[in-house]
């Protein structure tokens, strides 16, 4: 079995802190901010167990390696497996259009 490490790029980490930041202040939430960030975790901690057994997101654009996505709350992860790396490059609004992003 292969033990799987995670690699967070800064482009998820800026999305995942605006995320937050809009909770904690604009909707002035701190608990809801503190709930949405322990299920991120909890649910790619999850997901590196198995990472290439989830259906890949197919996207517009010719890329060397597929996105997989993970929906948490409002939201989606999406992810490439590199060798036994699970890299988390962005955390989007799901009801975003992503394909100019992705």
């Amino acid at each position: 079995m292969i033990e799987y490490k995670i690699r967070y790029l800064p482009a998820f980490e800026n999305d995942l802190e605006d995320a937050l930041d809009y909770i904690r202040i604009e909707l002035q939430n701190p608990i809801a901010a503190e709930h949405l960030l322990e299920e991120t975790e909890k649910a790619i901690l999850k997901r590196c167990s198995a990472p290439l057994s989830f259906q890949p997101y197919y996207s517009k654009k010719d890329r060397k390696n597929h996105y997989y996505r993970i929906r948490v709350k409002d939201y989606v992860i999406y992810y490439v497996v590199i060798e036994n790396v699970v890299e988390a490059r962005r955390f989007l609004y799901s009801r975003r259009n992503i394909e100019e992003i992705i």
